[in-house]
């Protein structure tokens, strides 16, 4: 019975030791997902990129925001938004001047934002809750990425969703908040 016990507990340290990946396999695992979406090929590359995130702490942390950020515009294209949200708002946390996936993610909400406009009676006097509540989510991001990197597309969305909320106030002081998030932009990430 010992040996049996034995045996079993050598196995299970076995088995954990080959599923352990030490930081240089991980990182060679971040190579082959660079290579399949610069390769353009994005479901391998999604593969990939699904089979470290249990290990993307061993990414240098530079490389971690790099691979959150690609691995966010991988669901994005594959129309996947919520899991898009989910690493393009670590992207934005960490690198909060970075407009890209301010940019992505103002108009992820911005699209659940107009799916539940669709929804609201004609002639009502104030928007829903819920729709309230993601255009002030969509609204910060959607004017960082403006103040960045400014757009008539994206400035007359901003418009339209403060308008939509009939916020006065927040529509009248956003030239003044735009000069203000346009003072440390970030344009590319580096490692």
């Amino acid at each position: 019975m010992l040996k049996k016990i034995a045996f079993a507990l050598v196995l299970a340290f076995i088995c954990t030791t080959i599923r352990a990946q030490t930081p240089d396999q991980v990182y060679d695992q971040y190579l082959d997902f660079n290579l399949a979406r610069y390769q353009n090929e994005s479901a391998k590359a999604l593969l990939i990129g699904e089979s470290i995130l249990p290990n993307v702490a061993k990414l240098p942390a530079k490389s971690q925001i790099l691979y959150y950020n690609s691995l966010a515009k991988l669901y994005e294209d594959s129309s996947q938004p919520d899991k898009a949200i989910t690493y393009y708002e670590i992207v934005a946390a960490a690198q909060p001047d970075y407009y890209v996936p301010h940019r992505a993610l103002g108009y992820l909400y911005a699209d659940r934002a107009k799916e539940l406009y669709k929804q609201i009676p004609t002639g009502k006097a104030d928007a829903p809750e819920a729709y309230r509540a993601i255009v002030l989510k969509a609204l910060p991001h959607l004017e960082k990425a403006q103040a960045c990197d400014p757009s008539d597309e994206t400035l007359t969305l901003i418009k339209f969703l403060y308008t939509s909320i009939k916020d006065t106030v927040g529509l009248n002081a956003l030239p003044d908040r735009l000069k203000l998030l346009s003072e440390n932009c970030i344009t590319v990430l580096s490692e």
